[in-house]
């Protein structure tokens, strides 16, 4: 049978999920897919594209679709956030996949194009949303990186009880939301700034 793209993509999903990202080699992609592993490269060059096609998928559905009608960008805005860590928590290393993909500039744009869509209805210019979604989009990827990164510590007795986070007050979840708050207040208070810049 011909090995498509998504197979490719969807085996080296499996093997993230189960075993992480330090064990996504081709070499046993190919073999987990039964084939030799210079056929995966008819799909993916390199490592490098097979990890941004795998953010691609793993953040495909967080960005999409149009805004719930009568949303308002500051409900927009944390949603899609939340959205985007929830899609990254689903798979093991996934923000730490994300985050290097993003820094090769090789993944889809599309999160953050969503972001400053937001922002722009928050009233932003256009350049300006621009950065405060790559900056929100940074938020998202180091605490997510960081919540599974303490998460896999503790899951190998890395981390005493009082340390896990599995008994931390306030939870992982409760700072994301914190910073969020803050994200969208300065959203918020940033068009009068540039008013009185341009006034």
């Amino acid at each position: 049978m011909q090995l498509r793209r998504h197979d490719v993509l969807a085996g080296a999903i499996a093997i993230l999920d189960e075993y992480g990202l330090a064990d996504l080699t081709m070499r046993r992609l190919a073999s987990s897919l039964g084939v030799q592993p210079g056929a995966l490269y008819w799909h993916f060059p390199n490592k490098q594209t097979l990890l941004a096609a795998i953010t691609d998928e793993i953040l495909a559905d967080a960005s999409a679709g149009p805004p719930a009608p009568a949303e308002t960008w500051d409900e927009r805005l944390p949603t899609l956030a939340r959205r985007m860590r929830d899609a990254l928590l689903s798979h093991r290393d996934g923000a730490e996949v994300a985050s290097a993909s993003y820094a090769a500039r090789l993944a889809s744009e599309a999160p953050q194009t969503a972001l400053a869509a937001a922002c722009i209805d928050g009233g932003l210019p256009a350049d300006e949303a621009g950065m405060a979604a790559r900056a929100l989009f940074s938020y998202v990827l180091g605490q997510t990186m960081d919540e599974q990164s303490r998460m896999q510590m503790d899951s190998h007795g890395a981390l005493t009880e009082s340390a896990s986070p599995l008994f931390e007050s306030p939870t992982a979840a409760d700072g994301f939301e914190y910073g969020l708050g803050l994200f969208i207040g300065g959203v918020r208070a940033l068009p009068a700034v540039v008013d009185q810049r341009l006034s």
